[in-house]
């Protein structure tokens, strides 16, 4: 039986898509094996919002070569949308193929194997109007919570980012379908579902859906089995108060948002392209908390913006600081080729980069802490899905996205479990069945 591979780097819709492709290279008659195995195919699913995010892209296809020197390399997703001809001329790549036609990858792998010549499959994105459909079909070993893409590309054009360009225009999966994939998945068993896409908060703009993402939640939720809804990132102008009191309102919508901030500076913000300022960001906050006692908000925070002066980063800091935040996940600013921003002046040092990741690394860890502090006593629904590293305790997750790990000898995966929470620490908390 022929063996497939997969790598996969960046966000959870590169997870969902590689996931999908498993399914497709399983129905025509491969087998998947760990990427670090010889295997015959191995199949790297890129990212490029940094450039760490291509230098890692070349480092798996260096390795996979240096696994199986004779296995075909494809490599796929947002680094070849972006630089194809840069993808393909890395030693030992067989074939590229864009953030299109993923789809059809079992098929061109054969077709490059045929012809013992490297095949390029990349268009242009400018004239897509269609939704791919790549969709899960069968329950992942292990797994309790199911991604499901609706949505795909994204117009925002923030002066920093590569993805629109990546990604291409708003395509919105029909509700229809999306509604009939969770349907399936919790025929599979799955108890909570994430809807995801490269800029969800859009899903219905397009003519794709007759639907918003507010409707298409309101479908979702309305489904007998499902335990849990999760959204993956959401731009926060997309939080007004109608939509956070009709959230309130759905009881299998989790208490956890991931709202993209990206400055805590409003003059930064402007020069990113961002469309909301800091005192519109934290009054959606503070609207949340009040909507949803023991919400979870988390946020993306990029550091070293071109411009991003010593006094814009403290205020940035003092923003985060006093906000109330779960977590925070902070990158470093890396110039994209094609953006506005990566020709921009006041380029920020390396070192003033590293500087100021650590310092809001150092305050995420403080968030996360104060705010497993607040729940020790507290009896909360876990959903556990595996054994944990730590010998003896077996991870789940709460509604509002802390990971819990409570000590059993049971088998506990895939069960909704009301756990008190007993100890807080800055990563985790301990749980008591």
């Amino acid at each position: 039986m022929k063996t497939v591979a997969f790598h996969t780097l960046g966000c959870k819709v590169n997870q969902y898509e590689t996931e999908a492709l498993e399914e497709l290279f399983i129905q025509k008659g491969y087998r998947v094996v760990d990427f670090a195995s010889p295997a015959d195919v191995y199949v790297i699913n890129t990212c490029t919002v940094t450039h760490h995010g291509d230098s890692k892209s070349r480092q798996a296809i260096r390795r996979a070569k240096k696994t199986n020197p004779d296995a075909v390399v494809a490599v796929i997703g947002c680094y070849v949308q972006v630089s194809p001809d840069e993808v393909l001329a890395v030693d030992g790549v067989d074939v590229v193929v864009g953030t299109a036609d993923k789809s059809r990858l079992p098929e061109l792998v054969e077709r490059a194997v045929e012809s013992g010549r490297p095949l390029k499959a990349v268009r242009d994105l400018g004239r897509e109007e269609d939704f791919e459909e790549l969709a899960l079909r069968q329950r992942h070993k292990g797994r309790t919570r199911a991604f499901v893409k609706v949505q795909e590309g994204c117009r925002q054009f923030c002066t920093y980012c590569i993805i629109p360009y990546a990604r291409g225009p708003l395509r919105s999966r029909p509700a229809e379908a999306v509604v009939r994939q969770v349907e399936r998945l919790l025929e599979l068993g799955y108890r909570e579902v994430v809807l995801t896409g490269i800029h969800v908060t859009s899903y219905g703009v397009d003519s794709g859906a007759d639907t918003d993402l507010l409707g298409l939640i309101k479908r979702v939720h309305s489904l007998q089995g499902l335990d849990r809804i999760r959204l993956s990132s959401l731009e926060p102008t997309f939080m007004t108060k109608e939509v956070i009191d009709e959230i309130a309102q759905l009881e299998k919508v989790c208490r956890h948002f991931h709202l993209s901030l990206q400055s805590g500076c409003d003059e930064t913000l402007k020069r990113m392209g961002r469309k909301y300022t800091t005192g519109e960001y934290r009054e959606i906050v503070e609207r949340l908390k009040e909507a949803l006692p023991g919400v979870a908000i988390t946020t993306d925070v990029m550091v070293g913006f071109p411009g991003e002066t010593r006094e814009e980063f403290e205020k940035t800091y003092r923003f985060l600081r006093n906000l109330g935040l779960y977590n925070m996940h902070v990158f470093k600013y890396s110039p994209r080729k094609g953006t506005p921003a990566a020709s921009f002046a006041g380029q920020v040092s390396a070192k003033e980069k590293d500087e100021r990741s650590r310092a809001l690394i150092d305050l995420a860890a403080r968030c996360r802490k104060n705010f497993h502090d607040k729940f020790v006593g507290q009896s909360l629904d876990v959903l556990y899905e595996q054994w944990s590293s730590l010998e003896g305790y077996y991870e789940g997750l709460t509604d509002n996205y802390i990971k819990v790990l409570s000590p059993t000898r049971d088998d506990l995966n895939n069960k909704l479990i009301k756990t008190m929470l007993v100890e807080s620490s800055e990563d985790y908390m301990k749980g008591r069945v």
